[in-house]
């Protein structure tokens, strides 16, 4: 700045505590309210009651998503980190309680598996000598069911109902 700007600002200043009596760093705030600092809102919990209707918070542009992209790089060590649509069934086995099976999972692991075992978005309802019948979670918020039962053929044929 030049000496003439200087000069300007230093007089304008003047003028101002001149007119309220007061030195420019005294400037005192308007009122007391104006003075205290504004006080902080503490959040409320909240929690969303759907009652049938569409989750907000869910979009609609992402539905259908990929699951193993939503599961991120974590490691499939356990049949709860895989998708109904991820499995295929290997073998079935008769024991004593009842079948278990033996599931592959997309990274070429083996899993046993038995009735009401979790998976990532579904559970198997049951296990019969030709099939295991799941019932998997729909992950679509405009969709009025929210499980479907799918069947998983020991022999490659899969059916969903």
């Amino acid at each position: 700045m030049n000496a003439f700007a200087t000069s300007l600002i230093a007089a304008l200043l003047l003028g101002l505590s001149a007119a309220t009596g007061a030195a420019p760093s005294d400037v005192a705030p308007a009122s007391a309210s104006q003075a205290a600092p504004p006080a902080t809102l503490e959040p409320e919990n909240f929690s969303y009651n759907a009652d049938g209707r569409r989750d907000p918070f869910v979009s609609l542009t992402a539905r259908g998503t990929d699951q193993s992209a939503a599961r991120g790089n974590q490691e499939l060590d356990s049949a709860r980190a895989l998708g109904v649509d991820e499995i295929s069934v290997r073998g079935i086995v008769a024991t004593g309680n009842g079948y278990v099976a033996m599931v592959k999972g997309p990274n070429g692991k083996t899993f046993v598996v038995r009735p009401n075992d979790r998976l990532l978005d579904g559970t198997i309802k049951s296990i019969t000598a030709q099939a295991i019948v799941l019932m998997q979670d729909v992950s679509d918020p405009l969709s009025v069911v929210k499980q479907k039962e799918v069947r998983k053929l020991l022999r490659g044929l899969e059916e969903g109902k």
